[in-house]
């Protein structure tokens, strides 16, 4: 039997990766946007396909963890939702909840500090700027292409720092 310790990790997104947000885009419309509201609505995420076969897949040969940008204070709702898609459990690491930097920094750092003592064997995620970054450092990167992109997601990610 291996050590899960010694298993390569496999990083997956969740939001547009694993969890369509499509029906909470209408929050980052208004102005000014609704972060409440948007986050409030994340439970009714309905799952991706896509995704979650994936995770279900890389499961198999390594440890899964998931790595947001959504703010600290969501963890009990997205501990929750991966429970009920029936995903493997895994360390969550999310965003403080006032770290405003762009998903591209604060992803690629939790990335570093995990491969100092880990292989990650993959990357999954739909920001493309995120998966431009994660490449150039040394990362095998699944660009999740499967969700509708959304311009009001990708400016909160890289401008606003909120998810």
């Amino acid at each position: 039997m291996t050590d899960s310790n010694s298993l390569p990790l496999a990083v997956f997104d969740l939001d547009n990766t694993l969890a369509d947000t499509a029906h909470r885009q209408r929050f980052l419309e208004t102005k000014p946007r609704d972060w409440d509201g948007f986050f409030a609505a994340a439970p009714q995420d309905p799952p991706i396909a896509e995704g979650i076969a994936l995770v279900l897949q890389s499961a198999r040969e390594c440890e899964v963890v998931y790595l947001t940008g959504r703010p600290e204070r969501c963890r009990r709702d997205t501990l929750a939702w991966l429970a009920a898609q029936g995903l493997p459990e895994g360390r969550v690491y999310m965003r403080r909840n006032d770290d405003r930097r762009p998903a591209r920094r604060t992803k690629l750092e939790i990335l570093g500090r995990l491969a100092r003592t880990r292989e990650i064997r993959v990357l999954v995620d739909d920001d493309e700027l995120v998966c431009e970054d994660a490449e150039r450092a040394g990362f095998r990167v699944v660009r999740a292409r499967w969700a509708a992109q959304s311009a009001e997601l990708k400016v909160a990610q890289e401008r606003e720092g909120r998810t």
